[in-house]
């Protein structure tokens, strides 16, 4: 007979490659957990795992049987979904993976009032970059990414929230300071600072204004930030341009407003979203989130056809 727990025990295993740091997740002893796995293994006649590997690494049946463990624990977690609906209540577990280009700006904006309005959902958070974001969601490590789209991933639902601007950010000495809009042409330069590799935004600036990263070396010096708050200050201290998404420039001192630069004839956006896997349950937390952030961002953020969408992919 399979039981869910080992079901569960497998995917821990596949999860973090170490039967003791699988155990460690599952709050079980080592012991525990490996007599199990091999109970179900004995039981349906197959190796799961490599075990002379290390990490240890599923065998190629082990893979199919560990992705289809992966479907059925979640499909079982519908039942606790299916009753809380019934009841109308919102509570249980909500895991969130938010992109460092969203968090330190959108977070604040809506975390408080989605505790506090629902205080019986244990909501945890986890900044991660897009690539982690879509490898957390197959894992199961997250219920749900707050990610800019379009993802174009197997298996990932993307749900738009908002559309929110990119603009131009610029030194107060720059020669473009006293423009009121900027030509997208005059931005394809090399004194534009970028932030690195593996952020949706980076790329999305390359799309846009076709920046080869060759030209970094024409900086004063060579450097890739992961904050975009360090961008801002390294443009304000050495000179050059940047560009940086809407929410992020909300907060600026009136004083450095003049920074801030639309573009001539195009309004470039960049598309915000819920993602889940297809099979996602937790269908009702999910909407309560984005019924959550969908009220605290500006109104005009909800309408795409306000600019153009640029693909980061």
């Amino acid at each position: 007979m399979i039981s869910l727990i080992q079901l569960e025990y497998i995917v821990a295993v596949d999860t973090y490659r170490h039967f003791a740091t699988a155990a460690e997740k599952c709050y079980v002893t080592q012991p525990t957990l490996s007599m199990q796995i091999k109970k179900l293994e004995e039981f349906i006649g197959v190796l799961l795992f490599d075990r002379s590997r290390q990490p240890v690494v599923p065998t190629d049946i082990g893979i199919q049987v560990i992705d289809q463990s992966r479907i059925i624990l979640r499909e079982s977690k519908k039942l606790t979904e299916l009753v809380n609906q019934f009841k109308g209540t919102v509570s249980g577990e909500l895991r969130i993976g938010i992109i460092p280009s969203l968090a330190p700006y959108l977070l604040p904006l809506f975390i408080g009032n989605l505790s506090h309005n629902y205080p019986e959902l244990d909501i945890q958070v986890k900044e991660l970059i897009t690539e982690d974001v879509v490898n957390f969601l197959n894992k199961d490590l997250i219920d749900v990414g707050i990610i800019v789209t379009p993802l174009n991933e197997n298996r990932i639902i993307e749900e738009p929230l908002f559309y929110e601007g990119i603009m131009i950010y610029i030194n107060p000495q720059h020669s473009l300071i006293k423009s009121l809009e900027i030509d997208l042409k005059e931005i394809d330069t090399p004194d534009i600072w970028l932030l690195s590799q593996g952020h949706c935004f980076r790329h999305q600036v390359i799309n846009l204004c076709s920046y080869q990263t060759e030209g970094m070396q024409k900086l004063p010096f060579k450097y890739e930030s992961e904050s975009i708050e360090t961008i801002k200050k390294i443009v304000d201290r050495e000179g050059g341009l940047t560009l940086l998404p809407e929410l992020s420039l909300d907060d600026l001192p009136e004083s450095r407003k003049q920074q801030i630069k639309l573009f001539k004839g195009l309004t470039p956006l960049r598309e915000v979203s819920l993602v889940y896997v297809n099979h996602y349950v937790k269908r009702s937390l999910l909407r309560v989130l984005g019924e959550e952030i969908k009220t605290v961002v500006p109104a005009k953020m909800l309408k795409k056809d306000r600019g153009t969408v640029v693909d980061w992919k």
